[in-house]
This record gives structure tokens, C-alpha cells and sequence, in this order.
């Protein structure tokens, strides 16, 4: 049995599952916060343990606004993970980003509205610093695992999430392109800022699948598009996922791990015992 598990993959739209993990097993974890969308198959690749979470679930059946976040990222902590590369379905809200390229985002901007954005409530208040959404360090180390694919990828880019599972209107798409956005999707945000609150690193792997809808000149986006070009860029991200897991190294300089050293503001004495029990994965070091 596989006990250390330090990286962790989150697959998308298109990635279901990690082919070449060998001797995988399924974990089945309850956490205070529900279930997580799928079991979690942990395997090795290139002789790294790794744990594989479905972020919609097994057979893609769980919509963007359905997804329990919180549950996701609780039991990866659980399991030891250290570090997250989150595989995303987007659409460019540019004309130099095209679609079948990829893009590893620096910046966030959460449009969502219906979502637990947090761990902290019931009487233990926390402020996570997200200034830098995506751990720049991770995210250097999978733009150079994606580039040696030899796949167009692009460095940086603001990732606009909305609430979905609609696409936007066109007068939404240009609202987004004059604040200077860079891509769209539906799933980033928050399971960035829960990755943060939960001390782990979080990286992007976005795959333009589309022009979402303000391109004039192209088709609407529509999901016979974006399967279509993500069906091409799967054995691209699992390539990367491979040069990723050969690289690999628990080592962090980031500060990731320790997000939550000056965020906790409540007092100790007055946190409830319920609620203190319920977050003691993710604060007994400071509690």
C-alpha cells in the first residue's frame, strides 16, 4: 500500500482518468465536509505515488456549481498531498492564445456566486492572503514539464471563473476582454484559494478549447468544440503529467505550507470544540 503521497493530479473536463499509473488503488474518503467527487485512484508514475481525483466525477456527471471544492482538497490533505496540478477546460478571451494551446495562469478572478469559497466558519475566522493565487514555484515547474511536450504554451494569464454551466453571452465575453481577462472557465476558483487555505501548492494546466463567444470571426463555443479539441490535448497533459512525476520533488521554498501562519484570527479560547475538531487537519499546528 502506497502511504506517502506528496502530488496530486485534479482532472478536468476530458481528463477522467491517468493512464500508466501502476499498482493504482481507490480510496474512499468521507470527510467533515461531504464526499469528494469520486474515489481517489492513487498509483505510481515514473515511480512517483500519485493521486488522481475526477474533479465532475465518474462519468462526468457533477456540473462546476455541483462540485464539492471543499470535500476535494480535504481529503487530498488527508491523504499528504503537498502539491495540486489542477487540468482545466477554458475558453481565450484573446487572440494570441488559441485554442488546442495551454496556459498556466498567474492571476484569478472569481466571478462565481453560489459557492463555499471557505474551510473558516462556525466560529474560526481565517484570512488567507491569495495576492498570488497559484503558487508561482509549482507553476514554473509545470510550464516546464508541459514544454517539454513540445506543445504551444503560454506563461501567465488572468483566469476569469464563472458560475456556469452556461457559457456567456456575448456581452459578457467582451465585458471580460476589456478588463483585460486572458481565459474562462468554470472550476479554478475556489478550489485555488481552498488549495491555499489548505497549506498546498496549486498549479494550472489550462487547455484552450475555444474562443468562447466574442470572436466574431469563429463559431460559438458549444460542447461538441471543446471535447473535440480537448480529445486532442489529453495525451499532451498526461505527457506532462509524466515529465512532471519524472522531475519530481517534495522540496518547497513557496511559503505555500505555511499560509495560515499569520491568517487565524480568532482567539483559541473561543472556538467552538465541534469546529476546532472539524479543522484540526488543517490548523492543529497553530491551534
Amino acid at each position: 500500500m502506497i502511504k506517502t503521497i506528496s502530488l496530486a493530479i485534479i482532472g478536468g473536463s476530458g481528463l477522467y482518468a491517468m493512464p500508466g499509473l501502476e499498482g493504482t488503488e481507490e480510496r474512499i474518503i468521507s470527510t467533515p465536509f461531504g464526499d469528494p467527487s469520486a474515489p481517489i485512484v492513487v498509483g505510481t508514475l515514473e515511480g512517483q505515488p500519485i493521486a488522481f481525483l475526477a474533479r465532475h466525477g465518474i462519468g462526468h456527471h457533477l456540473n462546476p456549481s455541483e462540485v464539492n471544492y471543499r470535500a476535494n482538497i480535504y481529503a487530498l490533505k488527508s491523504l499528504g498531498v503537498e502539491k495540486i496540478v489542477s487540468i482545466n477546460a477554458c475558453g481565450s478571451l484573446r487572440d494570441d492564445y488559441a485554442p488546442g494551446e495551454i496556459v498556466i495562469p498567474d492571476q484569478l478572478f472569481d466571478m462565481t456566486k453560489n459557492r463555499k469559497r471557505s474551510f473558516f466558519e462556525q466560529g474560526l475566522v481565517s484570512h488567507i492572503s491569495v495576492a498570488e493565487p497559484f503558487c508561482s514555484e509549482f507553476s514554473g515547474k509545470t510550464l516546464a514539464a508541459v514544454q517539454k511536450t513540445g506543445a504551444k504554451v503560454h506563461d501567465g494569464g488572468t483566469f476569469i471563473t464563472i458560475e456556469g454551466p452556461r457559457f456567456s453571452t456575448r456581452a459578457e465575453s467582451n465585458v471580460f476582454r476589456s478588463w483585460d481577462m486572458s481565459i474562462i472557465g468554470m472550476t479554478t476558483a475556489p478550489e485555488a484559494f481552498l488549495a491555499r487555505e489548505a497549506e498546498i501548492c496549486y498549479a494550472v494546466m489550462a487547455h484552450v478549447t475555444d474562443y468562447d463567444v466574442w470572436h466574431i470571426s469563429e463559431e460559438p463555443v458549444t460542447v461538441e468544440m471543446v471535447i473535440k479539441t480537448l480529445m486532442k490535448n489529453t495525451k499532451v497533459a498526461q505527457e506532462a503529467i509524466r515529465n512532471l512525476a519524472r522531475s519530481y520533488t517534495s522540496h518547497r521554498e513557496c511559503g505555500c505550507e505555511n499560509a495560515l501562519s499569520d491568517a487565524i484570527i480568532t482567539q483559541p479560547r473561543v472556538i467552538p470544540s465541534e469546529t476546532r475538531s472539524r479543522l484540526d487537519l488543517l490548523v492543529n499546528k497553530y491551534l
